[in-house]
Formats: C-alpha cells, structure tokens, sequence
C-alpha cells in the first residue's frame, strides 16, 4: 500500500558527522539511528525517505530536492571544525518532488522545486543518513525549515506528503530532524532544564501511545515551552503526515530507539510511529 508508512523523529547533532568528534554521552543516539534504519529497511521497505531539516531555512516556499542524484560535500556552517567536509552521494526522486510540489501547490502552500546543480545538503540532511541509510538503498526528498510557515501550515505539508506518496505510488517514510528541547547554552554535556526536560518526557510519551490528535493539539504550546527547532515546524509536518496515516491505517504506537540525552542545553531522541501490526514486527 502507497502512502507514508512510518513517521520518525530523528537526531543530527553535528558531533554525530564524524566518530572521533561524538562524545560517549552521544553514542546511543548514532547506534539509535543505524538500528532504526536497518529494520526499517529491511521490514518496512520504502520507496522514500521525506526528510525536513531543522537546519535547511527557507524563508518563503517549501523548497523540495528534484535530483536524480544528491552528490556534494557537507560542511557545518557552524561548525566546520566538527563536519569540516564530508562528501556525501545518495538517490534521490524527481518524479516524487515534482507530485509533492503539485500537491502542495493544490493546498495553497507556497512550493517550488530545488533543482539547483550547486544545492548541497545541510548537516541537519546528512548526519541521520549517514547511519539510516549508510549503503544509499532507498531514494531521499529533503525539505526545508520555512521562516513563514506556521504550525498550521507545517500541518498541511505533512498531510501533502501522504497525497503525493498515493497518487506516485510510493511507500514513504517521513523523518524530523529535529531536537526536542532547543535552548541552546555553551557546554555540550548540558542538559535541558529539568521542566523543559519534563515535557519532552510527556511529548515522548503521547509519540510512545500513538496520540496523534493530542500532539497536534498541543504542539504550539509545547514548542513554545521547549524552544524547539524552528518553531516546531518539521515536527508539526511529521505530526500532518501521521495523522494522514492514521486516517488509513488505525491506530498508531511509537517506539523509542536508544536514550534520551543531551546537547547544549538541547533534548535529543530518536523514534518511530507506524500502524501496530508494522511496529510489532520491526525489532527493539
């Protein structure tokens, strides 16, 4: 069946880009990603990756990757001293970009095609495929942040996603990259503060249950608390394309891979939802 299959949040602190940078307190969150990865790959079998990146901004359209091939070298605008130049090659899907675009168009979202020959990724694009996809099986479509988009709006790019995975005929997966908390300090091993840290236990609850309804409920409100990336807005896209998946499939439960852990002042986690009878068979 087309659609999207599988919704994850997953991480992209920049210390994940290269080993010999990740601190032993960041390890689980790679070893979380190349797990989930593998049994999504291997049981669920998409077509698709759909990422949106908390660290690719655009200000006006959501912007969709239409190459054949994503080929380049990542830098960390932030810091290179971290991810100072990884080439990186990966399919991609011009066919689907160019529905998703069509889709979003029909919503009355601003959208346009990325085809620039120049375009390289973001670091918040290559470190969770570095470990979700490392042997470049199945084809990605990135997505930006945008400055002017709304909860609403990031709402309905999730839900486009979903139509123009039926109407291609694709079995997609949708991926966050995204932090939870987002309150940034200097010192990398601390923590959020313990309220911030205390509702993102409760939003990783409500994920862990399937309840959609009541995230998108609350989404605002939370990512305002947290700070969370962007506003919050890759995780409200997620959080439409679960919802359409939810409309077709029933009910929905999530499952957390590796721990919670921290990144200056920011809460980062990897997990999946999908309907039940997909997440029993994926392993733990």
């Amino acid at each position: 069946m087309s659609g999207v299959v599988a919704t994850a949040i997953v991480a992209h602190v920049p210390t994940l880009g290269l080993e010999r940078n990740t601190p032993e307190f960041q390890r689980n969150l790679a070893a979380a990603e190349h797990a989930l990865g593998k049994a999504l790959r291997e049981i669920v079998k998409p077509d698709l990756w759909v990422l949106i990146s908390s660290h690719w901004v655009a200000t006006f359209d959501w912007l969709v990757t239409a190459h054949a091939e994503h080929k380049g070298v990542c830098v960390a605008d932030e810091a290179p001293y971290l991810i100072p130049g990884v080439p990186y090659r990966h399919k991609g899907d011009p066919l689907f970009a160019a529905a998703l675009v069509e889709a979003l168009k029909a919503d009355g979202v601003p959208a346009a095609l990325n085809e620039s020959e120049h375009y390289k990724w973001d670091y918040g694009t290559y470190v969770p495929m570095k470990y979700l996809d490392p042997g470049n099986e199945t084809p990605l479509v990135g997505l930006p942040s945008v400055v002017l988009a709304d909860i609403a709006e990031s709402l309905r790019v999730g839900a486009a996603i979903d139509v123009a995975a039926r109407q291609s005929g694709r079995r997609v997966v949708v991926l966050a990259s995204s932090a939870l908390s987002h309150h940034l300090v200097r010192g990398r091993d601390n923590w959020p503060t313990p309220e911030r840290q205390a509702a993102d236990a409760a939003f990783m609850a409500q994920f862990m249950a399937g309840e959609v309804d009541a995230m998108i409920g609350g989404v605002g409100d939370y990512a305002k608390f947290v700070v969370a990336e962007m506003g919050g807005k890759p995780i409200a896209a997620l959080l439409g394309a679960a919802r359409a998946m939810q409309a077709r499939a029933g009910r929905l439960v999530g499952r957390q891979y590796g721990e919670y852990t921290r990144s200056s002042g920011s809460g980062n986690v990897v997990m999946v939802m999908a309907d039940a009878e997909t997440m029993a068979s994926l392993p733990a």
